[in-house]
């Protein structure tokens, strides 16, 4: 779920660069730079879900993509969004596994 959240986000964070450059008059070099490297940045945090940096690096991500409404303010709305999106797959995510780990640790025993 978490990871799901990062590629949607890679897409919106890659796409604001078009309004960054052509309404907020941000320079194109700085404009793609920052909107692509955080887009990428998601994508790589996909393949860090599974260590505890993981966890830390999407929650950076977040407030990356919140700060950026300083530049371009729909994003301070987008980033929320994502930000809240974010903190519950994380918190579903542990709960899923809790379960999971609670339903392995069970005997495995016949019916009653």
């Amino acid at each position: 779920m978490a990871s799901g959240v990062l590629v949607l986000e890679a897409i919106v964070l890659m796409l604001v660069s078009g309004p960054m450059i052509l309404v907020y008059d941000v320079r194109p070099a700085v404009g793609l730079s920052v909107c692509l490297g955080l887009g990428f940045a998601a994508l790589l945090t996909c393949g860090l879900l599974g260590k505890p940096v993981g966890v830390v690096a999407g929650s950076v991500l977040q407030a990356a993509a919140v700060a950026l409404g300083f530049v371009v303010p729909v994003m301070f709305v987008l980033g929320s969004i994502f930000a809240a999106l974010w903190v519950a797959a994380v918190l579903l995510g542990r709960r899923v596994d809790a379960i999971k780990a609670e339903h392995s640790a069970r005997p495995s025993g016949g019916s009653s």
